[in-house]
């Protein structure tokens, strides 16, 4: 597998969108956000916070907020599944929407992703499986690695010669080229093809790199090669590849040590103490470090060096002990619980997930432990996962207060909904709109028997009416029935005068009768806007309350069901700590265990070399 090639997750979850983003992309055109709920998903997540972004697209999913951006968010969350490697869950979303509704390109650049998340948590069937699900071609790029990664996993499933079959043949001097050579070298070594496992690992040996990574692949294969030739008993050739590993390289300790057993195995004893030394000097938490503690006093007691072989084997044993007491703190240290939390105080909490990886070790003399730890793939994921579950206990914390604070809102609201209630309801009694709606079908039922019986004298003014009324006084007074002349004079110009005002309305009857019947109807519409907003008060009022015992029932559950999920996060906690200790005291214990086998390997060393100066002094006498 080609070291050191991660995909940052926010490009790996790019490359999975689907077709009508990456369709926009190559049109040159911008991908139109059509609801804003998917834009506040992608703003999260293109700020690489996968936790709230996926928190804000299920539940804009689960209230139907989704609809234009439907098979776009389902393969995003899947994505973002993958950054916390949730590989099933992602893969079920993968399957769904990828079996027929995107286009070759895209579902094969998902496929290789998956496969090579699956690679990387050891689920080698379903890796296999995911590249046998890519029809046609990947990238150029993709196309080489997904080669690679195929042959890696033959490779780690013990089939060399099918991985040797598949890499034999690469053409191209890029760098997947090396890596390539440097597995096609290592299959064949593994399946005891020593020689022409040299012949491939060889070219890598001596080849010029241009790069920090190459120069690393460069010092792995002369390294591989030079042990390969030595288990193979030919340490005369294995000298020449481990001579040429950097002495500051990361490999250098455990070439210089096979440079020493290489001039042992020829019985140049004085030549294999020239490494061996330069290595005692070294970090003994190293291997080769401590084998070559031993390794200098045996090639002293073979070259008859006798008293200085006894003191170095006495400088051994007292640097194991004080190695393997440093050890024993350090598991008891682990062992009580506070030293995982010391990576999660040290480090923040602003970013969770897969690719998540620690940028600086805690404090404290265990430190000097961690980096042999850390380079194990298993804690590496343990502690994402124990770092992304105390994310998740932090959140259920935060949202445990934000219950509270939700529940004074909820308190408050309701308090000030039910005293405004009683006044409102007052208002809308004093408004007495029953009534009103009697008087205007009272009105209506009179203007229709006006109209009828053409009351013209019932549609006078105010001012009309009371000229009729006066003129009407006038010609009921008892001085108008003496029957003088004069009388009926004024009793024909009383009746002219009546007889002009009746004439005046009964012409304007029809008019009247029209502008009051208009006014009854704008009065009309009126009541009836005004019964629909009265309806449309009491409907928000009822609404009102039931709004308030349902968010009631929603917040009031929050409580037991948050602290029910704290308590299963915390018992995963629990089993994952656990499960981290096992591993840092078992990492620790292997260390201690080999230290004590030095331990003991010295001291039967030291006492042969006392014997024999023991018998040696018995001769002399």
């Amino acid at each position: 597998m080609h070291p050191g090639r991660f995909i940052p997750s926010r490009l790996l979850l790019l490359l999975v969108l689907l077709t009508s983003a990456a369709t926009a992309a190559t049109d040159d055109q911008p991908v139109v956000i059509k609801e804003p709920q998917y834009g506040e998903v992608l703003y999260y997540f293109y700020q690489e916070d996968y936790f709230p972004a996926i928190v804000r697209l299920l539940a804009a999913r689960e209230q139907g907020q989704l609809a234009e951006h439907a098979a776009d968010a389902e393969l995003l969350l899947g994505g973002m599944y993958l950054s916390y490697g949730h590989h099933i869950e992602a893969a079920e979303i993968f399957e769904r929407l990828l079996a027929d509704k995107v286009e070759d390109g895209t579902r094969n650049r998902t496929w290789f992703f998956l496969a090579k998340i699956w690679y990387q948590r050891g689920y080698l069937d379903r890796a296999q499986q995911a590249l046998a699900n890519i029809s046609g071609d990947l990238p150029d790029v993709l196309e080489r690695e997904a080669l690679m990664l195929g042959a890696q996993i033959l490779i780690d499933d013990g089939q060399y010669d099918a991985a040797i079959g598949k890499l034999r043949n690469w053409k191209g001097r890029t760098e997947w080229a090396s890596y390539a050579k440097f597995n096609v070298g290592v299959a064949l070594a593994r399946s005891g093809r020593v020689n022409e496992a040299a012949e491939v690992l060889d070219g890598l040996g001596e080849m010029d790199p241009f790069n920090d990574e190459l120069t690393a692949l460069r010092d792995k294969a002369n390294l591989a090669l030079g042990y390969a030739l030595l288990q193979d008993g030919q340490p005369s050739v294995a000298k020449r590849p481990l001579q040429r590993v950097r002495l500051e390289g990361p490999f250098s300790n455990k070439a210089l040590l096979g440079v020493g057993w290489a001039e042992a195995e020829m019985e140049n004893y004085d030549r294999a103490l020239v490494p061996w030394m330069e290595l005692r000097g070294r970090d003994l938490l190293d291997s080769a470090v401590q084998e070559s503690m031993l390794a200098v006093p045996y090639a002293m007691a073979k070259l008859d060096s006798i008293s200085q072989a006894a003191d170095h084997y006495l400088d051994a044993i007292e640097a194991f002990y004080e190695e393997s007491n440093r050890l024993d703190r350090t598991i008891d240290h682990i062992e009580s619980g506070a030293f995982f939390d010391e990576f999660i105080e040290d480090d923040p909490l602003d970013s969770t997930g897969w690719y998540w990886e620690l940028e600086e070790l805690p404090s404290g003399p265990e430190s000097r432990y961690l980096f042999h730890l850390l380079a194990t793939h298993e804690f590496q994921e343990g502690l994402k996962n124990y770092r992304d579950l105390t994310y998740l206990h932090r959140n259920l914390d935060n949202w445990q207060q934000n219950v509270d604070v939700y529940s004074n809102m909820l308190e408050t609201r309701k308090q000030a909904f039910d005293q405004r209630l009683p006044m409102v309801r007052a208002a809308l009694r004093r408004a007495d709109i029953e009534g009103l709606v009697s008087r205007k079908l009272g009105f209506d039922a009179t203007l229709d028997n006006v109209e009828q019986s053409r009351d013209w004298l019932a549609l006078a003014n105010e001012s009309e009416f009371r000229n009729w009324n006066e003129i009407a006084a006038i010609g009921d007074s008892q001085a108008l029935r003496s029957g003088i002349p004069e009388a009926l004079e004024v009793q024909d110009k009383i009746d002219l005068l009546k007889g002009v005002l009746q004439w005046g309305l009964e012409r304007d009857f029809d008019d009247r009768i029209w502008g009051i019947r208009r006014e009854l109807h704008g009065t009309g519409e009126a009541l009836v806007e005004t019964q629909r907003s009265r309806r449309q008060i009491d409907e928000a009022i009822a609404r009102e309350q039931r709004r308030f015992v349902e968010l009631g029932g929603r917040v009031y559950s929050l409580a037991p069901r948050i602290e029910g999920m704290k308590i299963r996060v915390e018992d995963s906690l629990s089993q994952q700590r656990a499960f981290l200790q096992s591993i840092a005291v078992g990492e620790l214990r292997a260390q201690k265990d080999r230290l004590d086998i030095y331990m003991i390997q010295a001291r039967f060393a030291l006492a042969a070399i006392y014997d024999v100066a023991a018998n040696a002094g018995d001769e002399l006498e």
